[in-house]
């Protein structure tokens, strides 16, 4: 694995060995056990938009691997702007062992990707969030023991979030429904993806309009915000359109009895999702946050360790 660009990227067998590895580095962590395996690693993070989680992980990750890691915030690194994204790549592969960036454009990750020799990890970007998604089935093999065969409903907009759940289900052979508003379905192209990558898997994989229909019987329901940084101009449409499709108590109860309930944060609480649902006793939002830390490991492990 050269990149972390898309989980569309990996197969089902490097799927599973990036979460099995997760497991382990975060059980020897909680053991203190944990081992230096990124010594004298550094990790350059440059950040389009600003985060909670992302920065923080990385940060710490690289940190409990023995590394370190390098914030570049948006007034330093202006990607096509005060240089392009070609020279940027360029340059901070002479000074940095990998580089993660949180981007408005997927373009800018494919463009570091291109040119950088060194290992670039999409942080964010508008087509994908490969580190979340890996970071939500790692959450829920955590807590069932198996993912494929499980039925995860996402409500909401068919964005980043989604997409990388339709792949990272299709790789693990599980039924991902995306319950949506009429016009904020996933794309044609990223359906068919997930389509082409569940062949070898059995995953199956459903959209609708109905969200009591889609939550019926879910093993997993998982919402995001309902409008993204870069959309603020469409904040106040949206607010009139996805209310059907808030994640609460109603919900909840029409899915299976232990379902599990994600959110990748921040939460709009009393918009996507309830205070009663995010902080009840099917919440793993909290445990999920906490898994940022330890499937961002597993990526800087994969691609790092065996760097000379």
């Amino acid at each position: 694995m050269k990149h972390f660009l898309s989980l569309a990227d990996l197969t089902p067998d490097s799927m599973m060995g990036l979460l099995d590895l997760a497991v382990r580095l975060k059980t020897a962590w909680k053991a203190g056990q944990g081992q230096p395996l990124l010594q004298g690693k550094t990790l350059g993070m440059v950040f389009q938009k600003p985060s909670l989680r992302t920065r923080v992980s990385f940060d710490m990750a690289m940190l409990h691997l023995g590394g370190h890691a390098l914030y570049l915030s948006p007034n330093e690194i202006q990607l096509g702007q005060r240089e392009s994204t070609a020279d940027v790549a360029r340059v901070l592969s002479r000074y940095v062992d990998a580089i993660m960036a949180r981007v408005f454009s997927h373009n800018d990750i494919l463009e570091l990707a291109r040119y950088a020799s060194v290992p670039v990890i999409n942080g964010l970007s508008d087509y994908s969030h490969p580190c979340q998604g890996l970071t939500d089935l790692l959450t829920v093999y955590e807590k069932r023991g198996k993912l494929a065969g499980l039925r995860l409903v996402y409500l909401g907009d068919g964005n980043n979030v989604a997409n990388s759940l339709l792949f990272g289900g299709a790789l693990t052979g599980m039924h991902i429904v995306v319950a949506t508003p009429p016009g904020y379905e996933p794309t044609r192209e990223v359906i068919e993806k997930a389509q082409a990558l569940g062949r070898a898997t059995g995953a199956k994989f459903t959209v609708t309009h109905d969200p009591r229909e889609a939550a019926r019987g879910a093993d997993v329901l998982y919402t995001d915000v309902w409008a993204s940084m870069g959309q603020e101009a469409e904040r106040a449409a949206r607010l009139a359109i996805f209310p059907p499709y808030q994640l609460n108590a109603d919900l909840v109860k029409a899915a299976a009895s232990d379902v599990l309930v994600l959110h990748c944060l921040p939460a709009h609480r009393g918009e996507e999702i309830t205070d009663e649902v995010v902080d009840g006793p099917h919440s793993v939002v909290f445990d999920q946050a906490e898994n940022r830390l330890h499937a961002q490991k597993a990526i800087l492990v994969e691609l790092l360790a065996s760097q000379r």
